[in-house]
């Protein structure tokens, strides 16, 4: 016990001494920037410290993931294989080409350095006067520019993590778990009772799964490797079809017809999953319909993809009855759907099981600097399930 004495008097030092300290007038900002003349730029940009208003806290940062959806700002179509360094230090530059048949795409970010990084955790080391309550406590912010040693917020947009959590744990706050929370959320809303999930033993999937365990709810997850169904049986899924099967087909029709899950949450995005999905749901329903419709069923299906892990086009053929819907899904537009009543509940949950229910698992702890490295940036970009980096600013 007196070990676990001394640890919690050692840590409450360190952040004594963090608010005591100095706070630099500036602060170091990773910035991707893509040239007219068709090249990405990673470079590391002093910036002046932010200095939080009245309502606003500061965070030195200590923890920030390297999401899927960061990828599509710090590198998008670049071709980091043929990526070249220049510089040293602080002031180190990695440059690398753009397929000229991507520069359409990305018109209104030319010759425009741009921050990245869209959530973190750390320590609050300066508060406006309404947030003084927050001084010295472990938070988790969103909102972008988060890779970057110190990030400014509204302390009423925080997780506000008990003391026992560090920044490392609290670091995948936002995106996975809310969006995680968005996908059973919009099931409820939209009267479905049931939900099929790809890629399911991501970090996000593997949340998924715990939240409707805990919640009571039915859920398919699709995987595409005998490894990856292992970590979902060992994490206590219990419909996992395994896409490298034979039998997958029928695993996920079986699976449907038991849960009754009439709604998907696509990550793979291209090829044909998607309107195999909406296939599966429609055989799965006349497995159990009692009268003939020559429409098909009248029953909605419904498939949204959130994710582009498959760039191919997406295909369907359309035999999947006669109502149905494959559309888009991001967080951000469901936040502001529920509005920010509803939002805050959902981040409240997320602060209060951080360490279990949204609990994050990383493959690897990066320095700013070394995000710029060709090679770690050969294994960060290949966007692996289960393989997930986090960037800890204060490192090197």
């Amino acid at each position: 016990m007196r070990v676990i004495r001394d640890f919690k008097q050692q840590d409450r030092n360190i952040r004594g001494n963090i608010m005591t300290a100095t706070i630099p007038a500036t602060s170091l900002q990773l910035r991707s920037l893509v040239k007219r003349s068709g090249e990405l730029e990673l470079s590391l940009a002093k910036v002046p410290t932010p200095e939080p208003g009245d309502d606003e806290v500061l965070v030195r940062i200590e923890a920030t993931p390297i999401n899927p959806s960061d990828l599509g700002l710090l590198i998008g179509p670049a071709n980091v294989g043929a990526a070249k360094l220049s510089g040293s230090g602080d002031d180190v530059v990695l440059t690398a080409p753009v397929p000229q048949g991507a520069m359409k795409a990305l018109a209104t970010r030319l010759d425009e350095s741009m921050p990245v990084g869209n959530e973190a955790a750390g320590v609050v080391v300066k508060a406006g006067a309404s947030a003084k309550h927050l001084l010295g406590k472990t938070v988790g912010i969103y909102g972008g520019a988060m890779y970057g040693q110190d990030r400014a917020g509204e302390g009423g947009d925080c997780f506000v993590f008990a003391a026992d959590v560090t920044p490392a744990e609290g670091a995948s706050c936002f995106v996975n778990p809310l969006t995680a929370l968005g996908m059973t959320e919009t099931m409820r809303r939209e009267g479905h009772k049931a939900l099929v999930h790809t890629a399911a033993a991501s970090n996000l999937g593997q949340m998924l799964n715990r939240i409707c365990l805990k919640d009571g709810i039915g859920l398919v997850n699709i995987v595409r490797s005998a490894e990856q169904e292992a970590i979902l049986r060992r994490a206590g899924a219990v419909h996992v079809c395994n896409m490298s099967l034979p039998s997958f087909r029928d695993d996920l029709i079986n699976a449907l017809v038991k849960t009754g899950a009439t709604i998907a949450f696509d990550a793979i995005g291209g090829g044909t999953l998607a309107g195999d999905i909406l296939q599966s749901m429609e055989e799965a329903i006349n497995k159990t319909a009692t009268t003939y419709n020559r429409y098909g069923s009248s029953v909605h299906k419904q498939v949204y993809i959130y994710g582009r892990l498959d760039l191919r086009p997406t295909t369907f053929t359309r035999d999947f009855g006669s109502a149905w819907g494959i559309g888009g899904w991001l967080l951000t537009p469901f936040l502001q759907k529920i509005g920010y009543a509803d939002g805050v509940k959902l981040r409240e949950r997320v602060a209060r099981e951080i360490k279990t229910t949204f609990a994050s698992h990383y493959t690897r702890t990066i320095s700013l600097r070394e995000v710029l490295q060709p090679d770690v940036i050969a294994g960060y970009n290949k966007r692996a399930t289960g393989e997930k980096y986090l960037i800890d600013p204060s490192k090197g």
